[in-house]
């Protein structure tokens, strides 16, 4: 959290105390093709276009800063949507400490072999 100044509304950065989340982001190819076909879809492209950001671009800087995992072969666990399951590969593979997503059928298992499923603002009020 900042404190503000009152007067200027900058950040004091001497005095402030910023809430620091340090994460490591691991992937699969798999992920990362599912990523870009999400990317190309019409909603996505179109705002993409609109700041100028090329898909493919954004997944070669998104898996220069990622890790990439080989995901381990589990069972189908998510009978709704198989190709979540592969969420599920890649937190089992990388020993995360949390899986983050907004996806419906993650979110309703809550937990995988003892991992955490959460929203990014489950994650923030941690």
């Amino acid at each position: 959290m900042l404190k503000w100044k009152q007067k200027s509304r900058q950040p004091d950065l001497q005095n402030a105390y910023p809430m620091r989340l340090v994460a490591d982001t691991n992937t699969t190819a798999t992920l990362l093709t599912e990523l870009e076909d999400v990317f190309h879809r019409e909603k996505f492209l179109q705002r993409l276009q609109l700041v100028g950001a090329d898909p493919h671009e954004l997944i070669l800087e998104y898996a220069a800063l990622a890790t990439i995992v080989r995901p381990v072969k589990l069972s189908t666990i998510i009978q709704d949507d198989p190709d979540d399951d592969a969420v599920l590969s890649c937190a089992v593979a990388a020993n995360a400490e949390a899986i983050i997503s907004g996806d419906s059928h993650l979110l309703k298992l809550k937990v995988y072999q003892t991992i955490p499923i959460l929203t990014a603002g489950e994650l923030i009020k941690r």
